[in-house]
């Protein structure tokens, strides 16, 4: 593993490796909200935000050593801070702290609204500007994610809501963040060094609220704790970021429609619920918005 050329920048827009790493993130990322619910079966949610962000900062660290990586420059030091509150705190502990109250299914409802929000903080933060068609057909796919996710939830919102919601903010001002930083630093390093910064408040945490019987905990908790430590908050992000600094934030970023139908896939597999007609139809259509986005961009 190398620091990734800071030349491949939107020229690769059209590369089809960019498309391809950003399928590879976002399919990792689809089962999060799954395993993180199985963890949540013998786990506290505060443990288990602290400790999947000290294993991946253990990971992250040993990566690094291995690969005789160079320390961060000081001026990408606070970008680095800013990834670490966004996709390495911020987003797996108030998903935690919704899931409590709220169920994987209904968390895709927000999960819909990550690629706005990570388009319009690309936009913020690295100075993408789309086409106004783009912005319309991100709008329309995000439409289509969040009503076809939102089917047969009833009840007003409650705090649970809020806190996907707050979650979907961070997580996408974290990942158009490490987008922009990928260009210089590497995909993976962004991530290895974003959960290192971490790990002074990490592990201590996790130590402190580590359950008094761990044998007691089941094992499937403990596969979901694995599952997001390794998977949703480490290896996701080397091929989502590397996709997002050569492919372009906004454009890479609306890859993310599919990630509620790809949970729902996961989940079919996993806990046998049954696929509708109206979910396939569903992602054809956000995959005909993420294709013409992809043109228009």
């Amino acid at each position: 593993m190398v620091a990734e050329s800071s030349g491949a920048t939107l020229s690769a827009a059209g590369s089809p490796g960019a498309w391809i790493d950003g399928l590879i993130g976002v399919s990792i990322f689809s089962a999060s909200l799954v395993a993180t619910r199985l963890a949540l079966t013998g786990m506290d949610a505060l443990f288990l935000s602290a400790a999947r962000a000290a294993l991946a900062g253990l990971a992250g660290a040993s990566a690094l050593l291995a690969f005789r990586q160079k320390r961060p420059a000081r001026r990408d030091v606070p970008s680095l801070v800013i990834v670490a509150c966004g996709v390495v705190v911020g987003f797996p502990l108030l998903t935690a702290l919704a899931l409590r109250t709220v169920g994987a299914a209904h968390g895709t409802v927000f999960v819909g609204l990550l690629p706005l929000a990570t388009a319009l903080f690309g936009a913020l933060r690295s100075g993408e500007r789309p086409s106004l068609a783009f912005w319309l057909l991100s709008l329309v796919g995000a439409l289509i994610t969040v009503g076809f996710a939102a089917r047969g939830l009833d009840g007003p919102p409650g705090p649970g809501d809020s806190l996907m919601l707050a979650a979907v903010l961070v997580c996408g001002l974290g990942y158009a963040e490490g987008g922009v930083l990928a260009r210089r630093l590497g995909g993976w390093q962004v991530i290895a060094w974003a959960t290192v910064l971490s790990l002074p408040l990490s592990l201590p945490l996790a130590l402190v609220l580590s359950p008094a019987d761990p044998a007691a905990i089941p094992m499937p908790a403990w596969v979901g704790l694995a599952y997001v430590a390794l998977f949703s908050m480490l290896i996701g992000f080397v091929f989502w970021y590397r996709a997002l600094a050569r492919g372009g934030i906004a454009t890479i970023g609306q890859l993310q429609l599919l990630q509620p139908f790809l949970g729902l896939g996961i989940a079919a597999l996993v806990l046998g619920e049954r696929i509708e007609p109206a979910m396939i139809g569903a992602a054809i259509a956000v995959a005909s918005c993420v294709a013409l986005a992809r043109r228009l961009a």
